[in-house]
């Protein structure tokens, strides 16, 4: 038997298409994949957002 102390297998992680505000004062994205709209607001400040790719874990 071993023991690894709580240790867990990584979470992997891939480059992701994701929506940015532009707003300066927000920090507000979501995936890409979340969205219906082709040009959408952001949520949270109601700013224009713009195409980005970050790397993020997987959801399933």
């Amino acid at each position: 038997m071993a023991y690894f102390k709580g240790q867990k297998e990584p979470v992997p992680e891939v480059e992701t298409n994701v929506w940015s505000c532009t707003s300066e004062s927000c920090q507000g994205w979501m995936r890409e994949a979340f969205t219906f709209d082709e040009n959408p607001k952001c949520p949270l400040c109601q700013s224009d957002m713009d195409k980005e790719t970050r790397v993020l874990p997987v959801i399933e």
